[in-house]
């Protein structure tokens, strides 16, 4: 059950008690999670964070704050004295709603999925973990742009790769003002790394999310439309200005990618129209360096895909290495490096891969990386990286590859000397060539279709054979499956083809290139120096001479030879190349049989005596279908052959003969067709069973997964009645501590109001003779300051002639017996110093308590009685 602590009444913080905001309640419009990253320091801007939120605002808030892992944290009780909202510590699978604040537990590490927060025992060990960045991922994936992502005052880069990620998913980044913050660190890396929207003061930062918000619903409200049917003219000036101030053209980024990173700025200004925006941009020409920016956010840390890496590292170059000469050089090239975290990824795994398979050919590794961010490049070329990478790079390749530097680490010479970084366009300018590897991670999503059909060509131009292309996990090769063979496709790992349909690589249109003409000239010139045609005649003059075709896996047509005209016609309507769209309706049923059954069975399948009409008459044909495994540019590819049958001429003969060979001729042809129908009602048959038998097993999954849904239930329901209760006996313990609380502070103002009336001075010390405590008026006799609590009392000078004051305390400490003596001042005043043993409620000597009464006016009185008596005296005896 979760940790909840009683919120304030709501006089305690008129600001925060006020709905100043509506609820962020409307369809379709995830409520938003703001996720607040916090370290050294982090309670005071907390407390000035969350007593500035409206207690009805229509957010959650979701705390991560670097915690001792071996003390049990307060800070939910702490922070609920600042804010009216019910703060609460996070429990596993506790979901979150508006209008609460949660606070993780220490030691722990914590995620979010669908809104409900999971807990994790810490991976890394302590002084290497980073839970906001780990959160903040998370919240980034879960709540998109409905993310916000908020860094205070703390220690170390942690939460600067969250904010990334966030920023990415088109939430909101904000960080506090370093110079308000008590420790400006963590403040500073998020800012550096150039990732914040905004930054302010702590008490300030409510009010810009909120003032975000409302422009973010009134946007949504009131522009409903796609965005191709926005004002496209404002948009294309936006994309002029771009391209004036940075000389990038953005107009084949899509549209939609554009425009949502657009409304980001707008909504951070606070602008409705985009219009408007335009006016903005041409009055500020600052913020097209901020837009450029925003459009060129990539998510990227080393390693990123681990699961991916490990398939590149462990497998494809391997297989990469298995055909190539020693001595030679490896060349890859990272497109869209960002700040180099994935050049310099490849750069570890080809070392790792040289090393793992023992080579004792020596590879040069020549990595070239490209962006068209110039700061970006800078920063990768400097190498240096937050001590944060640490999450996704381990301790072995830290030690090996990267340098210890103050925060952070800087990668090593043996890694940087291999890559050479460069700005560079890879829509506009030309590619590297001769390539071995070539890595495009999460680009190709941000571009339109038809630069990304010419950019997959440009890749397959730039490999050598067999060479290996290294996709984003969103990403894929598309239509281009006769360029690039899948080596695993669940990691985006593809080998370039021989086989091509192209002649020559796509050349972008002149518009859109700036690279000298004489050098597109030259790449144009450039032929493969497999060609598809030779290949397949080679095949056919070996094996066929009738009319072929060769298609691929799906029956696309690649190549025809000879005159196929009898078998197939173009299909009506657009314009399709498909084998089965095209086939004539008498043998388009027996060739999809047969091409199915070829690639099965990887032997040729012969369709005998099959009939089509040609010109009036009934031609018989045989077709040969086989899938090709040889030569290995042909590899995956099908050969269908078309093999006309003669017709028999017979001898005239007489009437009744003729008769009786008509019909032997109608019963042969009869039994041939019911033959082909017993072998199509034997084939759907298999595949029906098959299915049946899918289906079946499909089933039965279904039904144990309903019993285990059933049973999840059933513990659901009996957790649920167990919480409830458990949540009922909490409420009635947490009733009984605030009452003792309310009565341990109402005894503890008695025993100061006591202790203030009394006038006696009052120490307590623990059995070290350290100070635990002092009463008002104890800096009259002692040189005391409320920093010197746990001092030797002893240190302290003081007023008092009493030398032996320290033994004195030791000896009431051993013989538990009190001492008192009336002491002098230096100034003359008079006190009884009385030292008892300090007994707890458990009856145990817990240090010492000396007691300080001034007594300076019964020392008067008593010196000037003992005067008078003197003086009586002396009148007596001068009577007598």
């Amino acid at each position: 059950m979760s940790k909840q602590v009683k919120p304030l009444g709501k006089g305690k913080n008129p600001r925060a008690s006020s709905s100043v905001v509506a609820p962020l309640r409307q369809k379709n419009i995830l409520f938003p999670i703001v996720g607040i990253g916090a370290s050294a320091g982090g309670l005071e801007a907390l407390e000035q964070f969350l007593g500035h939120v409206p207690v009805k605002s229509g957010m959650a808030f979701v705390i991560v704050q670097h915690l001792d892992p071996t003390h049990q944290g307060l800070l939910p009780e702490l922070l609920q004295r600042t804010t009216g909202m019910e703060v609460f510590q996070v429990k596993d699978r506790m979901r979150v709603k508006p209008n609460c604040a949660y606070v993780i537990p220490s030691n722990k590490d914590m995620s979010i999925l669908h809104g409900v927060l999971h807990l994790f025992e810490p991976s890394a060990p302590r002084g290497l973990r980073l839970p906001i960045d780990f959160f903040f991922s998370s919240l980034a994936e879960d709540r998109q742009e409905a993310s916000i992502g908020v860094i205070l005052s703390g220690m170390g880069s942690d939460g600067t790769m969250g904010l990334r990620a966030i920023k990415a998913k088109g939430g909101l980044a904000l960080a506090q003002e370093p110079a308000s913050s008590g420790f400006a660190s963590m403040p500073e890396s998020a800012i550096n790394a150039g990732l914040t929207d905004v930054v302010a003061s702590a008490d300030d930062l409510p009010g810009k999310i909120i003032d975000y918000l409302r422009h973010t619903l009134t946007i949504s409200k009131t522009e409903d439309s796609p965005p191709e049917e926005k004002d496209q003219s404002s948009l294309e000036k936006i994309v002029i200005l771009l391209r004036a101030k940075t000389g990038q053209d953005f107009s084949l980024y899509k549209k939609n990618t554009i425009y949502r990173r657009i409304e980001r700025r707008m909504n951070i200004h606070q602008i409705s129209k985009i219009g408007s925006y335009v006016r903005f941009l041409q009055e500020n020409p600052q913020e097209l360096d901020f837009l450029f920016k925003e459009l060129l956010i990539g998510v990227t840390n080393f390693f990123r895909d681990l699961e991916a890496w490990e398939q590149l590292q462990g497998e494809a170059i391997p297989a990469l290495l298995a055909g190539r000469p020693g001595g030679g050089t490896l060349r890859a090239w990272s497109v869209g490096c960002s700040t180099g975290e994935e050049a310099y990824s490849l750069g570890i795994a080809l070392t790792e891969a040289l090393e793992q398979i023992k080579s004792t050919d020596n590879f040069t590794l020549q990595i070239f990386s490209t962006d068209l961010d110039q700061d970006a490049i800078d920063k990768a070329r400097h190498g240096f990286y937050p001590a944060t990478i640490a999450a996704h790079v381990s301790a072995k390749r830290l030690q090996r590859f990267f340098i210890k530097e103050g925060n952070g680490y800087r990668i090593g010479k043996e890694i940087r000397k291999m890559v050479t970084f460069a700005t560079q366009n890879v829509i506009m300018h030309p590619p590297f060539t001769k390539l071995d590897i070539l890595i495009c991670r999460n680009l190709l999503i941000y571009l339109t279709p038809e630069i990304q059909k010419k950019l997959i060509p440009l890749f397959h131009y730039s490999l050598n054979p067999g060479g290996i292309l290294f996709l984003g996990s969103s990403e894929a090769v598309s239509t281009f499956t006769d360029l690039f063979a899948p080596l695993h496709t669940k990691s985006r790992l593809f080998r370039r083809r021989e086989s091509v349909l192209l002649a020559e690589p796509s050349v972008f249109a002149s518009t859109f290139v700036h690279a000298p003409p004489r050098v597109f000239k030259e790449i144009e010139i450039l032929k493969p120096t497999v060609n598809l045609q030779s290949l397949a005649d080679q095949l056919l003059l070996q094996r066929f001479s009738p009319p072929a075709v060769l298609t691929n896996d799906q029956g696309d047509i690649l190549y025809i030879s000879g005159r196929t005209g009898k078998y197939l016609e173009p299909a009506a309507g657009k314009a399709n190349w498909n084998i089965f769209a095209m086939a004539r309706e008498e043998i388009r049923f027996d060739l999809g049989n047969g091409f199915q059954k070829a690639i099965r069975q990887k032997e040729p399948v012969i369709a005998k005596g099959l009939k089509v009409g040609t010109n009036g008459t009934t031609q018989s044909v045989d077709i040969t279908i086989q899938a090709i495994e040889k030569p290995e540019a042909l590899r995956g590819m099908v050969m269908i052959v078309f093999t006309d049958v003669a017709t028999v001429i017979k001898k005239k003969t007489s009437g009744r003969s003729r008769t009786i060979s008509a019909d032997s001729a109608r019963v042969l042809e009869l039994e041939q067709e019911v033959q082909k129908a017993n072998e199509a009602l034997q084939s759907t048959r298999e595949e029906m069973q098959s299915s049946k038998e899918e289906l079946t097993s499909t089933n039965e999954e279904l039904q144990s997964t309903n019993e285990e849904l059933q049973s999840t239930n059933e513990e659901l329901t009996t957790s649920r009645e167990e919480m409830q209760s458990l949540n009922e006996e909490l409420q009635t313990v947490n009733a009984e501590q605030q009452s003792k609380m309310e009565e341990l502070s109402r005894v503890n103002d008695d025993m100061h109001n006591l202790l203030n009336s009394t006038e006696i001075v009052t120490i307590f010390l623990d059995n070290k003779l350290n100070i635990r405590r002092f009463t008002t008026g104890a800096d009259k006799l002692f040189k005391l300051l409320p920093g010197d609590v746990g001092r030797p009392l002893s240190d302290i000078t003081n007023d008092l002639l009493y030398p032996d004051m320290a033994e004195e305390a030791r000896d009431v400490l051993r013989k538990l017996v009190f001492s008192e003596k009336q002491i002098s001042a230096t100034d003359g005043r008079w006190f009884s110093v009385r030292i008892m043993p300090y007994r707890t409620m458990e009856n145990v000597i817990a240090g010492v308590v000396i007691t300080f009464a001034d007594i300076t006016a019964a020392k008067t009185l008593e010196t000037e009685l003992r005067q008078e008596n003197a003086r009586l005296k002396d009148l007596i005896k001068a009577e007598k």
